[in-house]
């Protein structure tokens, strides 16, 4: 009997090892399959490479993961807040501001730094939408002063647009044209972009200076498209993107967004929305 008790416990001290050894690789095995402490259904790994120096990101009292907490911080959403039921830009002085039927502006919002563009218009006598922000109206100057250098003869037609004279044209068009068909040409108060004071339409005698989609096909149109980029503009609403954009084809319609962004942009053929969404731009 104390043979066989003794024979017992030689055993139990040689496996002994062999069991713990075991119970370890069972017990990393359960998180691939089952979930453990690590998340459910996720594998025990190590951090991807060059990732495990990231200092961690506190919000809200909780560990966030910095490459995360980076993409919410660039994130369209992360520059609107709801006010009264309506999403409210957070950054409208920002030269990358979006303002779309989805985004408007704070209420009340006007440029500090409007002032008048030394280019040609297509009327005469003192109006607001002569105006333009300060760095878009220098921007426009060299536009049209490369334009004119190359015999490409344009006109600006409309600027800065307040919201009382917004709320002006979208009644009237929403009264000729009923509501469905004016917002597809013009926005409601406070959603226009040329209240930001970064737009500016552009035509050209060839068409009579009127804002018509066929001065996308004209000489000074294929001009202004190609080379409005390199001086920070694009055009903003694409032909063929009514159904992302919520507006007609504008070939007329620039917006500034200043040389570093404007080539990328219009070299991508996205939307703005499309554009600084997927690549993940800062606001």
């Amino acid at each position: 009997m104390k043979s066989q008790i003794w024979q017992t416990k030689h055993w139990i001290r040689l496996l002994a090892p062999v069991l713990i050894s075991s119970s370890i690789f069972l017990a990393g095995c359960e998180s691939e399959t089952g979930g453990s402490a690590q998340g459910e259904g996720q594998a025990l790994q190590a951090p991807p490479a060059g990732q495990g120096d990231q200092k961690e990101v506190v919000k809200d009292g909780q560990a966030v993961d910095p490459v995360m907490a980076k993409r919410n911080e660039n994130a369209l959403q992360a520059t609107v807040q709801e006010v009264d039921g309506h999403s409210v830009v957070t950054n409208p002085e920002a030269m990358t501001v979006i303002v779309n039927k989805q985004r408007r502006l704070p209420e009340g919002y006007e440029p500090k730094d409007l002032v008048e563009p030394n280019v040609p218009f297509s009327f005469d006598g003192p109006h607001e939408k002569r105006m333009m922000r300060k760095e878009a109206a220098e921007a426009l100057e060299k536009l049209f002063a490369r334009a004119e250098s190359e015999g490409i003869e344009l006109r600006a037609v409309s600027g800065y647009r307040s919201y009382a004279r917004q709320k002006v044209i979208y009644e009237t068009n929403v009264r000729n044209r009923g509501e469905e068909e004016a917002s597809r040409v013009s926005s409601a108060p406070g959603n226009s972009e040329h209240q930001t004071g970064l737009t500016i339409d552009v035509s050209s005698p060839s068409v009579g200076n009127a804002l018509e989609e066929s001065f996308g096909q004209t000489r000074e149109g294929k001009w202004l498209a190609e080379h409005a980029p390199e001086y920070g503009f694009v055009i903003r609403y694409l032909e063929g993107a009514e159904d992302k954009t919520g507006y007609i084809y504008e070939p007329w319609h620039i917006r500034y967004f200043g040389t570093d962004l404007a080539p990328g942009l219009a070299a991508s053929a996205l939307t703005v929305e499309e554009y600084f969404d997927e690549s993940n731009i800062k606001l």
